[in-house]
């Protein structure tokens, strides 16, 4: 048994993200190095065990890089980021995430909900970035950012 989700997204960014920002998306996706500095998701802790203690090791790594064939919801996974007139650009995602990682991934996904155009935004002020489906499952679940909180499944 597995715990993975399918994460959706199809967004359209707003003009005026600093490139910084942008190169460090970019690396998200794989689609580009890795800046110097991080800005968007600073830490990457994991930890491991060493003779009976615990470390804490950062360690970056893109959130959404995966490519190719999906392990387990079908399909190809796939990261876009596609140059837009009057604006930053259209993005597309469709990764296979695991629960452990919805926090370290939330904090991309909060930055995102700043990003998007005003489109994505309801009229309560949530950010509607996607879906995500538990591999199981037939049905999709909004995937929204609201008051800076991503609500995951």
């Amino acid at each position: 048994m597995a715990d993975i989700y399918e994460l959706f997204m199809a967004l359209d960014l707003r003009e005026g993200i600093p490139d910084e920002e942008v190169a460090e998306l970019r690396w998200h996706l794989g689609l580009g190095d890795r800046p110097e500095e991080l800005r968007i998701v600073a830490a990457f802790p994991q930890v491991a065990g060493d003779d009976g203690e615990a470390v804490v090791d950062d360690l970056p790594e893109p959130l959404m890089a995966g490519r190719g064939r999906a392990w387990k919801i079908g399909g190809a996974l796939v990261s876009l980021l596609e140059n837009a007139p009057d604006m930053a650009g259209t993005l597309t995602v469709r990764q296979e995430v695991h629960p452990d990682d919805f926090d370290i991934i939330g904090e991309l996904l909060r930055w995102l909900a700043g990003q998007v155009d005003d489109r994505h935004r309801g009229a309560d002020g949530a950010v509607h970035l996607g879906w995500t489906r538990f591999f199981e499952a037939d049905r999709f679940e909004a995937l929204v950012v609201r008051e800076n909180e991503v609500l995951w499944p």
